[in-house]
């Protein structure tokens, strides 16, 4: 069966994704919200990045893909819709050196998926 709503969510998810890897921040403007922000407990301490301080931060490096970096690690892991305007997503994806789990909390607003929230872990890439 076709769900349009999960259909409509791992288009937003693809979006990120692309946009992660080609270091276009138009793509991670489209897909978080202006009010999103990255979270993760770096050294026991929370970090809580704004969307726009992490565009800045995407377009000041070279990107995985300028660096000819596989796209091997990208994975949607699951999809969990709680009700008709909220989600999470579980993905993986890789920036050398780091191997990256997002928790991706999605909302609708206008009939439109967002990322409200990344919480995420970084690991150093397989070996």
């Amino acid at each position: 069966m076709n769900n349009p709503q999960v259909s409509d969510i791992l288009a937003v998810v693809q979006t990120y994704l692309d946009g992660l890897y080609e270091g276009d921040t138009a793509k991670i403007r489209l897909a978080f919200h202006p009010a999103s922000s990255l979270f993760a407990a770096i050294d026991n301490k929370l970090v809580n990045v704004p969307r726009e301080d992490w565009c800045r931060m995407i377009e000041s490096r070279p990107s995985p893909k300028a660096n000819g970096q596989s796209r091997e690690y990208d994975r949607i892991l699951s999809v969990d819709i709680t009700g008709p305007n909220t989600a999470m997503v579980k993905v993986n994806c890789a920036i050398t050196p780091r191997f990256f789990t997002d928790y991706l909390s999605l909302i609708k607003l206008d009939g439109r998926w967002q990322v409200i929230n990344k919480t995420y872990t970084a690991e150093p890439l397989p070996a």
